[in-house]
């Protein structure tokens, strides 16, 4: 294993694009680092869910948001609004989430 390694998202080893966003990814020794970027309208239930075959987002997350607004809503509570700054931390219980108003959001 080497003992640093530099990676940009300008060249990310893979892209998921969908319909109103994508997920860049750069895999690093054991660990996956991503830059979301959706666009004002998206939502994980609608633009997602089709592709992953499950209701709603189960995947764990830790990030900071960079750009923009967004909320995380496990079923049957509140959502909670993510903004600019704000490390963030999702765990794997089954959660949906949308972009808050007309600019872009991105998140590490």
């Amino acid at each position: 294993m080497d003992d640093l390694i530099l990676k940009q998202f300008d060249k990310p080893d893979k892209v998921r694009n969908f319909e109103k966003g994508k997920f860049e990814i750069l895999q690093m020794p054991n660990m996956t680092i991503g830059r979301a970027t959706y666009k004002p309208g998206w939502k994980w239930s609608v633009d997602v869910s089709h592709l992953s075959g499950s209701k709603f987002c189960e995947v764990e997350h830790l990030g900071m948001v960079v750009q923009g607004k967004a909320t995380a809503q496990f079923e049957g509570e509140d959502p909670v609004v993510m903004n600019v700054g704000d490390i963030f931390y999702v765990s794997n219980k089954p959660h949906d989430s949308w972009v808050v108003g007309e600019e872009d959001y991105v998140s590490i």
